[in-house]
C-alpha cells in the first residue's frame, strides 16, 4: 500500500480569519462572517502540487453548545472546500465537557483521516494557531507549525517545530523542509 503525506490545517486562524474578542479568537457563527484568508487557496494549491493531501481538522464546539446550527457550519465548510480545494474536512462538534476522542488536543480527527486517506502521519505536518492544534499534531506523530496570532488569553504553545506568522510562512517552511518527493524518499531511506 502506498501512503500519502498530508498537511493538516486548523480552520479558524489558519484558513479562515477568526473573530477576536478579549485576546481570544472565535469561529464565525454566520455564513456572512466567514472570511477566507486571501493566501489560503494559493498556499493549498502549492502544497497539493508538492504531493500533500490537505485535511482540515477543526473543533466547532459552538454547535455542541447550541450557539450555531450544525447546518451553518457545514455550509461554511462546503464553501471553504470549494474555494480552497482541500481533500477532506474533519469536524468535532463536541464541547470540552463531552469527553470525546476527536476534540483537539486529542488526535482523533487526524487518526481518522490517516486511516481513510492512507496518510503516513510521520511524514505529515499539523498547522494551527492554538496549543490544542500543536498538541493534537504531536500526539498523532506529525511535525507541527504554529501560526502565532498573538492571542493574549489562550493556552501557551509548547514545542512546535516552527513558529510562523501566517499560512504563507508555514507553507514556505513545509516546502523547503519537506516539499520535494526526492527529499522525502531520501529521508525515509535514512530511517530504514
Amino acid at each position: 500500500m502506498s501512503y500519502h503525506r498530508a498537511v493538516f490545517l486548523d480552520r479558524d486562524g489558519v484558513l479562515v480569519v477568526p473573530l477576536f474578542r478579549d485576546g481570544r479568537s472565535f469561529a464565525p457563527t454566520k455564513l456572512e462572517e466567514l472570511v477566507i484568508y486571501q493566501e489560503a487557496s494559493e498556499c493549498v494549491a502549492r502544497l497539493k502540487r508538492a504531493g500533500f493531501k490537505i485535511v482540515v481538522v477543526t473543533n466547532q464546539p459552538d454547535v455542541g453548545a447550541g450557539r450555531v446550527e450544525r447546518e451553518i457550519v457545514e455550509q461554511m465548510n462546503a464553501r471553504l472546500s470549494r474555494e480552497v480545494q482541500v481533500d477532506a474536512i474533519k469536524v468535532c462538534y463536541h464541547t470540552s465537557r463531552d469527553d470525546c476522542a476527536c476534540r483537539k488536543p486529542l488526535p482523533g480527527m487526524l487518526l481518522e483521516a490517516a486511516k481513510e486517506l492512507d496518510i503516513d502521519l510521520s511524514t505529515s505536518i499539523m498547522v494551527g494557531d492554538r496549543a490544542s492544534d500543536i498538541d493534537a499534531g504531536a500526539r498523532a506523530g506529525c511535525r507541527t507549525a504554529f501560526i502565532n496570532l498573538n492571542y493574549t488569553a489562550e493556552a501557551q504553545v509548547v514545542r512546535p517545530d516552527i513558529v510562523v506568522g501566517s499560512l504563507g510562512e508555514a507553507t514556505d517552511w513545509i516546502l523547503s523542509s519537506l516539499g520535494s518527493t526526492r527529499g522525502l524518499e531520501a529521508e525515509l531511506r535514512s530511517e530504514i
